[in-house]
């Protein structure tokens, strides 16, 4: 039985699939400093191609802002240090920092992050992945398709209904 305080094992919150190095990212896409029009932007591209999706992601930018949750995707500013710095506060912080993935296409911070147990991808591995089908809300090639006559099955089994 857990002590008092203590909280079961399965409320635990699942750890943070991405952290996104926002600022680079639309570095690396534009080829400029971000403005709060490309900011906005980007969280809108990526809340689109996530939308249908599992993934949990924190998206963090430079600076001061306001912070939002829109679903899985938190956007958060790093006030008082680099984003970069709030990325690896992030990844050490996690109880399971092997199943969190940075996205920068800075090599020093990608190197930092792997060093502390994270996994990294580049921008480009990152919108790959959550290309034109998660965005279009159909299955990546390596998702098998859904069968919803299984799902209306398993449903209808009485074996499968809580009392």
């Amino acid at each position: 039985m857990p002590g008092a305080g203590s909280r079961p094992p399965e409320s635990d919150p699942p750890p943070l699939a991405y952290l996104l190095d926002g600022d680079n990212l639309i570095g690396t896409e534009r080829g400029r400093a971000a403005s709060e029009e490309d900011r906005a932007a980007l969280v809108r591209e990526v809340s689109d191609r996530l939308r249908r999706t599992r993934a949990r992601v924190v998206l963090f930018f430079d600076g001061a802002g306001r912070s939002l949750v829109l679903g899985a995707l938190s956007v958060e500013f790093a006030r008082n240090v680099s984003a970069d710095d709030a990325i690896l506060r992030a990844v050490e912080s996690s109880k399971r920092p092997e199943e969190t993935t940075v996205v920068t296409a800075d090599r020093a911070l990608a190197r930092r992050a792997r060093d502390a147990g994270a996994k990294a991808l580049s921008p480009a591995e990152f919108w790959a992945h959550f290309g034109a089908a998660a965005r279009a809300g159909t299955p990546a090639a390596s998702e098998p398709p859904v069968d919803v006559d299984d799902w209306v099955r398993w449903f209808e089994d009485d074996a499968n209904r809580k009392s």
